[in-house]
């Protein structure tokens, strides 16, 4: 089944849409997060991907509160990243009912949390969040890079328990331009386990192109914030392209 998954990313408890990632650059500041996502779980949505940016970039999840009020209010599946440096912050999500944590900088610092995680919730509860630029994995919110490659940080987390990778191109995200499949369908075709892509999804053609690399769903932040698509005619293409 393949995932078309609306981006719900949270900074100073505003629902917002950043350039690359760069604080400054808000395209989109929407002040009611319930609703934002009550919209989307009303066009179908199966499950929302929520990001704390704050906790991303400094590691304060100060935006924790949001993410307990949208679990509450909508009965939906989560996959809830940024700032979870530790195994205390995944665990205490995962006990709210968070679906699965996404783990970045501190899995790749710590590649022995995700097998805890993992051994102790099940690999569907760890999905690690790998963030590419010019084919390198990048840390502490794309403001550092790793030096090891997407597809070696692939094999390594598959191995030590992961259920799942995030995987994001940030030379395309947040530009509006269009994808780049070919090191979706790369990382794909190197691991087993699932791969949702995120980065340059600009128009429905571009959702089919993803899933056409095996992918095993989209993340959609700014073109449904722009209203370039509707998530429901994502989902709707998405279902019919098999």
């Amino acid at each position: 089944m393949f995932e078309v998954i609306p981006a719900i990313d949270v900074k100073d408890g505003k629902v917002v849409q950043l350039v690359q990632g760069v604080p400054g650059t808000e395209m989109v500041s929407i002040d009611d997060y319930l609703s934002v996502a009550g919209d989307f779980v009303e066009q179908g949505a199966k499950w929302l991907h929520i990001i704390d940016l704050d906790g991303a970039l400094s590691g304060d999840r100060k935006n924790a509160r949001i993410v307990e009020d949208i679990i509450r209010e909508y009965y939906v599946k989560t996959e809830v990243g940024g700032g979870i440096r530790n195994y205390e912050a995944a665990k205490y999500l995962l006990g709210l009912g968070v679906t699965r944590v996404i783990l970045g900088t501190a899995a790749v610092k710590d590649p022995q949390l995700v097998s805890r995680l993992s051994k102790e919730f099940g690999p569907e509860a760890v999905m690690v969040s790998l963030d590419s630029k010019k084919g390198e994995v990048l840390v502490e919110g794309w403001q550092e890079s790793s030096g090891k490659s997407t597809v070696e940080m692939g094999k390594l987390f598959e191995k030590k328990g992961a259920g799942s990778i995030l995987y994001t191109n940030v030379d395309v995200e947040g530009l509006l331009k269009g994808v780049d499949e070919s090191p979706v369908k790369a990382l794909v075709s190197s691991v087993s386990i699932p791969v949702i892509a995120s980065g340059g999804i600009t128009s429905l053609r571009d959702v089919i192109t993803i899933k056409n690399t095996g992918a095993s769903g989209v993340v959609i932040g700014s073109a449904l914030y722009r209203h370039l698509f509707s998530l429901e005619d994502a989902i709707k293409i998405a279902g019919k392209h098999k």
